[in-house]
């Protein structure tokens, strides 16, 4: 077996290497990382942005809706006291009819 003697500022300066190497590495992952990071922040921030919009055109739908549209049962309502009506003066025309009818 065959020994590799080095002085000692050598073995200093490689590990030094090595270990500069390893925090360069480190340091390039974490970059990564927190650029990836701040991609899905703003990708979130722009969903949650969307979601607030979509809130407020719903708010704003919700509040325009008694303004264009009738419950069903007030259309029901009002339709029963029209044909109601209806139902009167039918009743009134045919009695004015039957009574034309008989002079």
């Amino acid at each position: 077996m065959t020994t590799i003697e080095m002085p000692a500022w050598q073995l200093v300066s490689i590990a030094v290497t090595i270990l500069g190497a390893f925090a360069g590495l480190v340091k390039v992952m974490v970059m990564q990382m927190e650029r990836r990071l701040d991609q899905r922040f703003a990708i979130t921030d722009k969903d949650s942005e969307r979601l607030r919009t979509l809130e407020i055109s719903f708010e704003r739908l919700r509040g325009d809706m008694p303004v264009h549209y009738v419950r069903r049962e007030d259309y029901v309502r009002g339709q029963t006291v029209i044909e109601a009506k209806l139902d009167a003066l039918a009743l009134k025309l045919e009695t004015v009819q039957l009574k034309g009818l008989k002079q």
